[in-house]
């Protein structure tokens, strides 16, 4: 019980390393390692590493709002969007919790595309414009609809939304991409407290292992969020992009 604990703990300190690194609350990084490592059944690991995520994110933006990394206009009309479609996803995850393929098959499919992008751009060195933009850029209405989408998957398979906001951010909104991680860590704070309370209420959370990954993922990110500035965007988009191809083979194998 002890040593689980205490890789529980390592476990959610490396994941919120990277979580603050990249803003993605390090749920990549979780998610797994309790489906594939601890034997959990898929919708419990789901349910305990939103849960995580909820201490990740906060910890993750406060360190953010230090360096000044976060749009908050647009994190307010995302998380806002975002809540509420939380609360569309959870609903159906409750009727497909059991259906195991298809949860795999969906969180899988959910990293290709970006794995794929993101791992070119970082070969290709990459870094995009507007770097010294403090904003993301975008009409209201399109951060509003991003918010929900993602939010509405953030309530299915449970990984907090990074994976999708900060491409969302970077390639439709044309953000700079330390903006986008900042924001993006901000914006779905909503996202997982919604989840992680449905998935309390149905009963598929682990409370001691989600606690201890969540202390870990909470030192973890501070770390993470301090690296950004010192490193170049396309080494982020790099290690973004080959952590998701390597999840997305897992899942979907």
């Amino acid at each position: 019980m002890y040593f689980e604990i205490f890789i529980l703990l390592l476990t959610g300190l490396f994941a919120g390393f990277l979580g603050g690194l990249l803003g993605i609350g390090g749920c990549v990084i979780m998610l797994p390692i309790l489906y594939f490592t601890f034997n959990y059944p898929l919708p419990y690991a789901i349910g305990t590493t939103i849960t995580a995520v909820m201490i990740t994110a906060t910890s993750g933006t406060i360190a953010h709002v230090r360096i000044k990394n976060i749009d908050f206009k647009t994190a307010r009309i995302v998380g806002i969007c975002g809540g509420i479609g939380a609360v569309i996803g959870s609903i159906i995850f409750w009727y497909i919790a059991n259906m195991k393929w298809l949860l795999n098959l969906i969180i899988g499919i959910a990293f290709l595309y970006v794995s794929f992008r993101m791992i070119y751009e970082g070969l290709k060195r990459h870094v995009g414009k507007l770097e010294n933009i403090k904003e993301v850029p975008g009409s209201s209405h399109i951060k509003g609809l991003i918010g929900f989408l993602v939010g509405v998957v953030t309530g299915i398979v449970g990984l907090g939304g990074g994976y999708v906001l900060v491409p969302s951010f970077i390639y439709i909104l044309n953000s700079p991409i330390k903006i986008a991680v900042g924001t993006s860590l901000a914006s779905f704070i909503s996202m997982a407290t919604v989840s992680s309370i449905f998935k309390i209420y149905q009963g598929f959370v682990s409370i001691v292992p989600a606690i201890c990954l969540g202390i870990g993922t909470a030192i973890g990110a501070q770390i993470g969020a301090k690296i950004v500035p010192k490193i170049p965007s396309w080494i982020i988009k790099l290690i973004f992009g080959i952590i998701f191809l390597y999840i997305s083979i897992k899942f979907i194998i």
